[in-house]
């Protein structure tokens, strides 16, 4: 794999990528999530490449090596807007498609609703399109349970706490989440985009703009309403079955509310962070969804 920046939103971007730079091939932007990096898509860049796709997977803003936004925000709307963004930036067409992982498929999501004409097909993990995750916290203690790190970090101690002793906090919220996989390599690399007091702020910022007093800017607040909002391209959405985050009865509730133009399917053998645990399965399911 490759690296390089792009600008995009008035954010510099550093970004994964695999394959040559033929801007004929379509793009295929992949977005990840918490607490995560552009190298959890590691496997699946080079099976987009191989599948003749231009693939990309940025360090989301507040990430590094991408920029903290000078604007503050991390509201999920400014992830779609982002998204968009670097559509533009990296001269994606309307072959165009949009992968993403947990706060990755949020963006993803409200990218695709937002302008559609950018994006062909979408493929998210880990949360589902709509409100399936919304009505989760309101009817399903379990998934509530499950949660409880997200209102843990509206809390000015978490940044001491998850910061601690190495970010060992990620470690175990890892080991929750995807019960039985070793993601020693994995965390390593993540912990490299958050060490950084700055960057750990800016990822825990996500949270506290969704659910607390996090900063907010009114120019996102139609793609924050996107991004709640299913996509209308063919969409896949997977999720893994021992998924210690989102429970998979949110998936299999979101199958039940979601239009004719998304597919659900449970992955099997596989927790939160299925893209990794499961790479060959995922990549072929992907690639097939795609082509």
């Amino acid at each position: 794999m490759t690296a390089g920046s792009v600008v995009a939103n008035g954010v510099e971007f550093a970004y994964l990528a695999a394959g040559d730079d033929d801007v004929t091939r379509p793009l295929a932007l992949c977005l990840h999530g918490f607490p995560d990096s552009a190298n959890g898509f590691r496997h699946l860049l080079p099976a987009l490449s191989a599948a003749g796709y231009r693939a990309i997977a940025p360090f989301q803003r507040g990430y590094a090596p991408t920029q903290v936004a000078a604007d503050g925000c991390y509201q999920s709307g400014a992830l779609a807007l982002d998204a968009n963004a670097l559509h533009e930036a990296l001269g994606g067409g309307s072959a165009a498609i949009i992968i993403g992982h947990d706060w990755g498929a949020v963006g993803a999501h409200g990218a695709a609703v937002l302008e559609p004409d950018r994006w062909r097909r979408v493929v998210t993990m880990a949360v589902p399109p709509g409100d399936a995750l919304a009505r989760g916290f309101l009817t399903n203690f379990t998934q509530l349970q499950n949660s409880w790190y997200m209102f843990f970090f509206l809390h000015p101690l978490s940044d001491l706490v998850v910061a601690a002793n190495d970010l060992d906090f990620i470690d175990q919220l890892w080991a929750q989440w995807s019960p039985g996989y070793d993601a020693s390599a994995d965390v390593a690399l993540v912990k490299q985009s958050l060490r950084d007091p700055a960057n750990l702020a800016a990822a825990l910022g996500y949270y506290r703009a969704t659910l607390g007093d996090g900063r907010r800017h009114e120019n996102y607040d139609a793609a924050q309403q996107a991004t709640q909002q299913p996509p209308p391209q063919p969409t896949l959405y997977l999720h893994g079955r021992d998924d210690g985050c989102i429970g998979v009865d949110i998936a299999e509730t979101a199958a039940t509310l979601l239009p004719s133009n998304i597919t659900v399917e449970i992955v099997d053998d596989a927790g939160h962070f299925l893209h990794l645990q499961r790479p060959a399965f995922v990549n072929a399911r992907i690639v097939d969804f795609v082509n």
